[in-house]
């Protein structure tokens, strides 16, 4: 009896099989539906990591810091003129992304894993240009990683952080050029008020139509824009 019920069961084995596979196929479109669902919600991070968005939009605050202006322009513009001018520097990395990655895929030429990591090689490019070599030593050395003989053997993850890193750092150097003409024109104005006994009169009401004017006349959105994206492309 023992017997026939082995037997019986190792028969019906394979129908099971092919049951199993059977499904795993039919749900393996509600998993690439979930995969792609997933990379769209790291859509933002990677906008901000892995592209020029995080210089831009530090440098525009501190510009604003640095005028006095307050909330003018407000957070909306700002993010909103980083935002394209990060497409419009980007614009050749992505345009290789489409025609290496995002087209081939759709035409079912690779797989949805090669067309990522195609989609990264421009990605990558690019953030080597811009990460300084000190930056990228200490994240290798952080990560206890072997030193890499190429830059295909640096991980992504080590080259983001040093990324980051670096646009932080160059960031902040452009923030402070931009603070130092309007800064003098603080002391100076301060320094009048102080000398024309005028102590009453608070100097940023003063300061910031000079500081305005000084913008205009030297066209400081076309300087900094152009420098900006000079520096990037």
């Amino acid at each position: 009896m023992y017997l026939a019920t082995m037997i019986m069961f190792a028969a019906s084995e394979p129908t099971v099989s092919i049951k199993l596979n059977s499904a795993t196929q039919e749900n393996s479109l509600p998993l690439q539906i979930a995969v792609l669902l997933t990379l769209l919600s790291l859509i933002p991070a990677i906008m901000v990591s892995m592209t020029c968005f995080t210089r831009l939009i530090i440098v525009f605050h501190f510009l604003r810091q640095a005028i006095g202006t307050q909330e003018a322009p407000n957070n909306q513009v700002l993010i909103g003129l980083a935002l394209f001018l990060t497409l419009f520097v980007m614009s050749p990395s992505l345009k290789r992304i489409n025609n290496e990655a995002l087209q081939p895929l759709l035409n079912k030429e690779i797989s949805q894993i090669d067309a990522l990591q195609k989609a990264l090689v421009p990605l990558r490019d690019f953030m080597f240009k811009h990460t300084r070599e000190r930056d990228l030593a200490l994240l290798i050395k952080l990560s206890g990683d072997a030193h890499p003989k190429t830059k295909d053997d640096v991980s992504s993850v080590t080259l983001v952080s040093a990324y980051l890193i670096s646009e932080l750092k160059t960031a902040f150097q452009i923030g402070f050029v931009l603070f130092i003409p309007f800064l003098i024109i603080d002391m100076a104005v301060s320094s009048v008020l102080l000398a024309m006994g005028m102590m009453q009169l608070p100097p940023v009401v003063v300061s910031t139509p000079l500081k305005l004017l000084l913008f205009i006349m030297v066209d400081g959105w076309h300087l900094i824009v152009s420098s900006l994206v000079k520096g990037l492309m």
